[in-house]
């Protein structure tokens, strides 16, 4: 949700490559100031040059002309899994960024983003400020995804897996930036993007018994985006319209107060950018979103941060739940026995 997320989650809601890079919070302001022309790019398809593939991912990730903002909208259903039993559906998510994209000195690009993500309930589709947990039949305050920022640099070469604050460890050798592309149908095509990680968890189990899931963090996202090859080669469109997919696996999320329980969360959904921006997002989820911060509704004009996950935003703004006496995490339900197979003639 992030790693490199579709326009935001996205990040979590992420695009599976990662971050890194500069603090130009002076530079990136007058930038946005001075911005009078659309910052040159390679436009021509050229699926192995890096130079090609950093800007139009930056055209697809984000605006790059500053004077603009693209706004994406994230929608989906939220699923719970564990042994012994059906996949459950237990929620739905809404939710939207906003992003400019900032042109570094060296002719890189530096995507500052803020989003925010919301659960409505499965059968009103009504933003939920608490929900009804159906693992443990209690009522819990549902607490939203609100990230800002989540910045990372968009270059020629691979980015290095995000930090989140220093937990996460991983590294990877300088290499070009060549992104997953294929044909997809008519005149378009398809990037697919992905990140797999497993660090240290911020929840940690002994500070937050209720709402961690383990010392470790496994989370995976994956991205299809569908991109029209007319769109690429415009060189008016400094920001590419584009609709795709996001899938995340994660533990159980901190306010469904599950402690240490077997399973893992999985969500399903698409994007896709506002063509009229925040006018095109629903009447609630913009008010869900100001009633947070009016500063939601508009991208960063400068860099700034940490950028750090939801995880991480929860614990800095939450505290742990009350642990009940003899409170234990739910487990699944026992391994249904098959029926005796009937004696072979």
């Amino acid at each position: 949700m992030m790693a490199y997320r579709a326009s935001g989650l996205f990040r979590q809601l992420t695009l599976g490559l990662a971050v890194g890079g500069l603090m130009l919070a002076g530079w990136a302001g007058s930038a946005v100031a001075a911005a009078a022309k659309t910052p040159s790019f390679v436009s021509k398809i050229d699926l192995k040059d890096p130079v090609w593939n950093r800007d139009t991912y930056a055209r697809i990730d984000g605006e790059i002309d500053t004077t603009k903002q693209k706004v994406s909208r994230i929608t989906g259903t939220v699923y719970g899994v564990r042994d012994n039993e059906k996949v459950k559906p237990l929620f739905k998510i809404d939710g939207f960024s906003v992003v400019r994209t900032l042109r570094l000195p060296d002719g890189n690009w530096r995507r500052v983003l803020k989003e925010v993500v919301f659960y409505r309930d499965l059968e009103t589709g009504k933003i939920m400020d608490s929900w009804k947990n159906p693992y443990t039949n209690e009522t819990v305050k549902v607490v939203p995804i609100a990230n800002d920022p989540f910045n990372y640099d968009i270059r020629d070469t691979k980015p290095q897996p995000p930090s989140y604050g220093g937990l996460n460890k991983d590294t990877r050798p300088p290499e070009p930036f060549l992104l997953n592309w294929s044909d997809g149908p008519g005149n378009t095509l398809i990037l697919e993007t992905g990140i797999d990680l497993f660090y240290p968890a911020s929840l940690q189990p002994k500070d937050w018994p209720r709402e961690s899931a383990g010392a470790f963090n496994r989370v995976s996202e994956h991205f299809l985006f569908f991109v029209d090859k007319a769109d690429i080669e415009n060189r008016k469109l400094t920001a590419i319209p584009v609709t795709g997919s996001w899938s995340r696996i994660t533990p159980w999320l901190p306010w469904m107060l599950m402690g240490e329980a077997p399973g893992f969360i999985n969500y399903f959904a698409s994007f896709g950018t506002m063509t009229n921006g925040i006018k095109d997002l629903p009447a609630d989820l913009v008010e869900a979103a100001r009633k947070i911060d009016p500063g939601y509704l508009t991208a960063p004009t400068q860099d700034y941060g940490p950028s750090l996950s939801s995880l991480e935003n929860y614990k800095m703004t939450q505290k742990p739940a009350p642990v009940p006496q003899g409170w234990t995490p739910p487990q699944p339900p026992a391994a249904p026995k098959l029926p005796p197979m009937p004696p072979r003639p």
